[in-house]
């Protein structure tokens, strides 16, 4: 199978150049793109998109994402309106993820994926927690995300915060999955990750040739508990590990860093993953991207499925806060691809595209792209998206699935956990 993109303004994410082309798009994790004459014929069994005005160019990747968090818009008010961090996460999110169960999961994860390919992500780094339903948890979120059709590498973050019982079914997750997948480690924080469960995932993820997926520094609190229960910085601690020689580790937030840490982090393999939304809704400060280097991805934390405007937004907050212009902010939006890249992750080849419908009243160019990324491309523009060559959304509509009957799932799953979260 393969799919025909005629008349296509075809942006190539790395240069930004410009070409007017005809693309043929073949299928499969090997897949390609191919640029073809006016006039080439295609085989019957191709489908063909007229792009005549749209832009067509690489999909997008979510850096660090929390399918966990789906069912979460518009639910009620927690027992106790949280004064800081720790109670953010106590009354909020750890009310939540206790509370789910498979159903629920399985809702989350096709919900995301559907925002995440409506808004032009064909592949999602995600970061998962169901302490009361760890068992499998990942298999049902990688077989709904394969359902939609966006690739995907999951961790489940395990965590002392609920004893040691579950923070070791956390890491007997992650290691089914990772006999099967291509996968993380994933940890919750250095606050809630004692020593036994660390030394644990370390060699769970040394056996596995993996790397760490955490967070870190988000709040003070991170970095001042680590400092008094282990009398050491955080990015001390991880480094003991090993967890800095892996170009696979991904260390979310690093909002807290001492000058120190972000020496430490800046000469090692590792990657951060940028979440500007998250940051400014749970009032943790704001990333500052100086002598951290320029191994710097972007995700959403599970606020949002809209890689564009987590650009846009690290851009805006950036000019207080940050060394960040036009450029660094689209970098920042596609160093994940780099990331999978430089790790030989699987998904997210070149016959991976989004086509844009994008209405400018002004004209689009090579040298003023950046301009318009910043200041006008939405979501909303996402006309079209291809996932290893497959057509998954086409004029705006989901192709691979029935979207009425996912919201009608997942609406029936949002209020069942509501429910629970007060009891």
């Amino acid at each position: 199978m393969s799919i025909l993109l005629k008349n296509a303004n075809f942006l190539d994410w790395e240069t930004l150049k410009f070409k007017q082309t005809d693309l043929l798009v073949t299928s499969g994790l090997q897949g390609k793109i191919q640029f073809v004459q006016e006039g080439f014929v295609a085989s019957k069994d191709t489908t063909i998109l007229d792009c005549e005005g749209m832009l067509v160019t690489k999909s997008f990747v979510v850096g660090h994402h929390h399918v966990y968090s789906a069912l979460a818009r518009g639910m009620g008010t927690p027992k106790k309106n949280p004064e800081n961090f720790v109670e953010i996460l106590q009354y909020i999110w750890w009310t939540l993820d206790k509370s789910l169960d498979r159903d629920m999961i399985e809702a989350s994860a096709l919900s995301t994926a559907i925002a995440c390919a409506k808004a032009g992500s064909t592949f999602v780094i995600d970061h998962h927690a169901s302490p009361h339903a760890v068992s499998d948890s990942l298999e049902i979120i990688g077989k709904a995300f394969d359902q939609i059709g966006v690739s995907h590498l999951l961790c489940y973050e395990s965590s002392d915060r609920d004893g040691l019982t579950i923070a070791d079914e956390g890491l007997a997750e992650t290691e089914r999955y990772l006999q099967k997948h291509q996968g993380l480690v994933g940890l919750h924080a250095s606050f809630t990750v004692g020593d036994r469960t660390l030394e644990n995932a370390a060699r769970l993820s040394e056996k596995y040739h993996s790397g760490f997926h955490i967070h870190v520094a988000e709040d003070t609190y991170d970095e001042e508990f680590t400092q008094k229960e282990y009398g050491k910085n955080i990015i001390d601690r991880l480094k003991e590990t090993g967890t800095l020689d892996s170009s696979k580790t991904i260390l979310g937030h690093c909002l807290h860093l001492s000058e120190k840490e972000k020496e430490l982090v800046r000469q090692s393999k590792v990657w951060i993953a940028q979440n500007p939304d998250s940051n400014l809704n749970n009032h943790v400060g704001f990333f500052d991207s100086r002598n951290l280097g320029n191994r710097i991805m972007l995700g959403t934390d599970g606020m949002h499925s809209n890689m564009i405007r987590s650009a846009q937004q690290a851009f805006f907050v950036g000019q207080t806060f940050d060394n960040i212009d036009f450029l660094s902010a689209y970098e920042r939006f596609r160093n994940a691809h780099r990331y999978l890249n430089e790790n030989n992750f699987k998904g997210d080849g070149e016959n991976n595209l989004v086509i844009l419908d994008y209405k400018s009243p002004t004209p689009v160019t090579e040298d003023n792209f950046l301009g318009h990324f910043i200041f006008g491309l939405q979501a909303a523009d996402v006309r079209h998206v291809i996932s290893n060559g497959e057509l998954i959304v086409k004029n705006r509509r989901m192709e691979t699935i029935n979207e009425e009957d996912v919201l009608t799932f997942t609406k029936r799953q949002a209020l069942r956990l509501w429910e629970k979260m007060q009891k």
